[in-house]
């Protein structure tokens, strides 16, 4: 059974609207997150920490927003964002950057 997805707005400091997204965005509930980016009418954060699954469905969502938008993830989120190309459209906070360490020896 996959996590309900949850989607709380608010407002960040300097002015932007911060979407806080938890659960598993996927085909079943990506239309959620389009409505909620669609609603705002300024710059938008949207902090993907507590979400555990990311499928092709929520990445489309985002992609169609990636111009302007701040992603805020987690780790396990790290490489889908990086293997899809949106931390090349988006600015992207908790993804290491630069290129991987070389193994040793």
């Amino acid at each position: 059974m996959s996590a309900p997805l949850a989607i709380s707005a608010s407002q960040g400091p300097d002015g932007a609207t911060v979407l806080t997204v938890a659960g598993e965005i996927d085909m079943s509930n990506a239309g959620a997150l389009a409505i909620a980016l669609e609603g705002v009418p300024n710059r938008v954060v949207v902090d993907l920490t507590a979400v555990d699954y990311l499928d092709s469905a929520g990445l489309a969502v985002l992609f169609a927003h990636a111009d302007g938008l701040t992603l805020i993830a987690n780790a396990q989120l790290g490489p889908v964002l990086t293997i899809s190309g949106l931390t090349e459209l988006a600015t992207v906070h908790g993804v290491p950057t630069g290129d991987p360490p070389a193994p040793p020896g």
